[in-house]
């Protein structure tokens, strides 16, 4: 699962206590308030304990995408049973 969020950056840190699967969670730079371009969304990203959370950098979701496929890849050659 990807989830963009600005601001503080809570939405993937609620989702990845949610959810079973993995979340990568993409900070954005855009929003109003004290957003510092992303910063302050990394920053509470990065400072979570949310178990399966995968942090991106700002406005990376070509690397979010890219993560998401590698795990669903890795999942897809363990359950192969040849």
């Amino acid at each position: 699962m990807i989830a963009c969020a600005g601001m503080e950056g809570a939405l993937p840190t609620v989702l990845a206590g949610l959810v079973p699967q993995p979340v990568i969670g993409v900070p954005v730079s855009v929003g109003y308030g004290v957003s510092i371009k992303g910063k302050s969304a990394l920053y509470g990203m990065l400072s979570s304990c949310a178990p399966g959370l995968m942090v991106v950098n700002i406005d990376n979701g070509y690397g979010a995408a890219m993560a998401a496929l590698r795990i669903l890849k890795s999942k897809a050659n363990t359950c192969d049973p040849h």
